[in-house]
């Protein structure tokens, strides 16, 4: 029996043959459900079962997420895939190579621990066997449940884990055509594909109720042709310019009426609670004790809406033939999205294959699934057709789901030596998660305006046990006798909103490291120092000493001239990695962040470039959401749906950025990609309050935000 004590894709798909095969070419197959959405995930798994396997890396020929060859592993995201994915890769590896090495033994008569493997040829000492993985690959049956208790190697022994192998999709990236925007299906070519771009509710139950068909014929030259279905118009055609021009003339002429009207004060985060709330949830740890409070404080902070900002809008192809239908996305759920297609146009679940196909850009839920679906009702109408639809980038702004806006709340009853003893933390956030499959619901834009949606149940919040959601990272780390933890789940905001990089965990460490920044304050004491005198665990008070030492915190002189410097830490979902840094930043008519120095303990890291990468690119997102990006409303509808709009972090305004990891690699690794997020935001609210004598407690920190706090003040 496979114990729940492993890995939930092992749990899941406990079959080693659902993992590996050795084909008679010398290759070696793995199989993943896990996505590449440019986190390096897909070298770090073939890191793995190279190192298990003892083969060399070119051997390796990974089969990446489709519906219809690869292990079901749910969603990519939440720093899980090498909790998961890699670690249950690195569980059937070593025992893969167990039993191929005790065939081998069996048939040379020898003592198994004689025998070594190199790249995959079995040697005694330094004689070759004659024996190799596909000589023995009928000796072994692959169709058994994975054990999942031999012993990985020892670290010590590792030679490809913790080395810096170049990322296998950086070539095709940097030289050719690696997206699904240039894709064209084998065996179809360019003349079948019918390029489609369907209308979309600018609102939350909008309706429809009129549109200039003829004009729109004209713009499109009389080359395109429509569907109609409820509130949704799909333009089609064979050229995909005239397609365009068709669309944009049918923008121009739609007519709304009715669905929820986004105003300007929507925009802000103190607006949900004049929402409907879900009946509070209450979490509370430790007991409140009988030791007296002599200081008392609170703040409140907030984050905005925020866009995805996606580099390339969405694109997703489809082609129904023969009573298949086969969809192309970069969808970070493939098993979820087949399912939501199928339930949406009514098909049975194995009439429909879902393979990922990599996108240009995004940690989350934005609009990939719902191209997918378009181009696949689009497909349902035209059997035998490649449809293609590309999304605007008005669609990719002003349609696709956002991260939700959080409302925080911190309040401290304090000691005398200013440790707090009484805690309590309270959000208002909407749902942060709202992908296509969960909680069974469809989720998907175009299918909900159709004339027969799918009955999807209301928004829900994320579980505790996936992390949380609006709650995530809510409850500290930091030696507390007694917090409370109280959630005001926002049943219905004025706008989509689902998963983005870290969920809740944004708002929440940028508030609750700014607040403890206050309380350092308040006491008199330097930020690091009292850090460290209210927090225990080692791994923590580890990352928060190797960043004030990498910074030289404590020198005033390592301080470039006019500039100032704030500290922050966290430990992702209080389960993942650990990073504790320091940013240095200079405030002028705008605020910029001039360095970051970075400090992880992610345990085991399997490729320390690619997770510096990750780390480094988690700081300079999140410079861009603290300092720039919010979604605005107006006239009904998302406002901010041009890039002119919606500005982001640009090129030249990267910082330098140092990383390093000081984990021990004999430690469970660890998910790192989502570490940074929250405590760059909270470093640089503390540089800025420092730099200013006046707390911004309200992302972005924009110019006009600093400019509002100081006539205010």
């Amino acid at each position: 029996m496979i114990s729940n004590t492993l890995p939930p894709s092992l749990v899941e798909n406990p079959n080693i043959d659902q993992w590996l095969a050795f084909p008679p070419d010398g290759t070696v197959t793995l199989r993943t459900g896990k996505v590449e959405i440019g986190q390096g995930l897909l070298t770090a798994l073939i890191q793995i079962a190279a190192e298990e396997l003892d083969v060399e890396l070119p051997r390796i020929n990974l089969m990446t997420a489709s519906t219809d060859a690869a292990p079901n592993e749910g969603y990519t995201a939440g720093s899980r895939s090498i909790e998961q994915a890699g670690v249950s890769i690195r569980l059937v590896c070593a025992e893969v190579r167990k039993l191929f090495r005790d065939a081998a033994a069996d048939r040379l008569g020898c003592d198994p621990a004689a025998l070594q493997v190199v790249d995959g040829t079995f040697t005694l000492g330094t004689a070759s066997t004659g024996f190799d993985y596909w000589r023995l690959s009928d000796a072994v049956d692959l169709k058994r449940r994975a054990s999942g208790t031999v012993p990985a190697k020892d670290p010590a022994q590792h030679r490809i884990i913790g080395t810096d192998v170049p990322r296998i999709d950086l070539p095709e990236k940097v030289g050719r055509t690696p997206f699904i925007h240039d894709v064209v299906v084998p065996d179809m070519g360019h003349a079948n594909m019918l390029h489609a771009k369907l209308l979309h509710r600018p609102r939350r139950d909008a309706k429809l109720v009129e549109w200039d068909e003829a004009a729109v014929s004209r713009a499109g030259l009389g080359q395109v042709s429509f569907l109609t279905d409820g509130d949704v118009v799909a333009v089609m055609g064979d050229d995909e310019h005239l397609v365009a021009r068709a669309f944009d003339k049918l923008c121009e002429r739609a007519r709304w009426e009715g669905g929820f009207d986004l105003r300007e004060e929507h925009q802000e985060a103190s607006s949900l609670m004049d929402f409907e709330m879900a009946p509070d949830r209450v979490v509370e740890r430790g007991a409140r004790g009988d030791v007296p409070v002599v200081h008392e404080i609170e703040g409140t902070y907030s984050r905005p809406y925020i866009a995805h900002g996606s580099i390339a809008p969405s694109c997703g192809l489809a082609l129904f033939q023969d009573g298949k239908l086969t969809v192309w996305s970069h969808s970070q759920g493939i098993f979820f999205l087949r399912r939501s297609i199928a339930l949406a146009l009514k098909l049975p679940i194995e009439a429909v294959i879902v393979t990922h196909h990599q996108g240009a850009g995004c940690y989350g839920h934005n609009g990939a699934d719902d191209a997918a679906f378009d181009a696949a009702l689009v497909a349902m109408r035209n059997p035998g057709r490649v449809v293609r639809v590309q999304w605007t980038r008005a669609d990719e702004l002003g349609v696709a789901p956002v991260g939700a806006a959080s409302l925080v709340r911190f309040r401290a009853g304090l000691d005398a030596d200013f440790r707090p003893v009484d805690w309590q933390f309270d959000v208002w956030s909407p749902t942060h998660g709202n992908r296509p499959g969960m909680y069974g619901a469809v989720n998907l834009l175009t299918a909900n305006a159709l004339s027969d949606p799918p009955n999807d149940p209301p928004p829900a919040c994320v579980a505790d046990e996936g992390g949380g959601g609006a709650t995530r990272n809510g409850v500290t780390l930091y030696d507390l006798p007694y917090q409370k933890l109280v959630h005001h789940f926002v049943r219905q905001g004025p706008v989509r909103t689902s998963s983005m990089r870290g969920l809740g965990a944004f708002a929440n460490v940028f508030a609750m490291e700014s607040f403890i920044d206050e309380i350092a304050e308040l006491g008199g004491m330097d930020p690091v120092t009292y850090r460290l005198m209210i927090m225990k665990d080692p791994r923590a008070r580890g990352v928060i000493e190797a960043a004030a030492k990498m910074c030289d915190w404590f020198n005033e002189d390592a301080v470039a001239p006019g500039a100032t410097r704030g500290f922050a830490f966290s430990r992702y979902k209080n389960v993942a990695a650990y990073l504790a840094m320091a940013v240095e930043v200079v405030v002028e008519e705008e605020v910029r962040v001039t360095r970051a120095w970075c400090a992880v303990d992610g345990g085991l890291v399997v490729n320390p470039d690619g997770a510096r990468n990750q780390v480094d690119g988690g700081v300079i997102q999140a410079i861009s959401w603290a300092l720039k990006e919010q979604v605005k409303f107006a006239q009904g509808k998302v406002a901010s749906d041009r890039w002119e709009h919606y500005p982001i972090l640009r090129f030249s305004e990267v910082p330098e950025i140092e990383t390093i990891f000081v984990g021990d690699p004999h430690d469970p690794p660890l998910g790192i990609g989502e570490v940074s997020a929250g405590p760059t935001a909270a470093a640089i609210g503390n540089a800025v309050a420092k730099a200013l004598g006046m707390r911004l407690r309200h992302l972005p920190l924009t110019r006009e935000r600093i400019m509002q706090a100081m006539l205010e003040a």
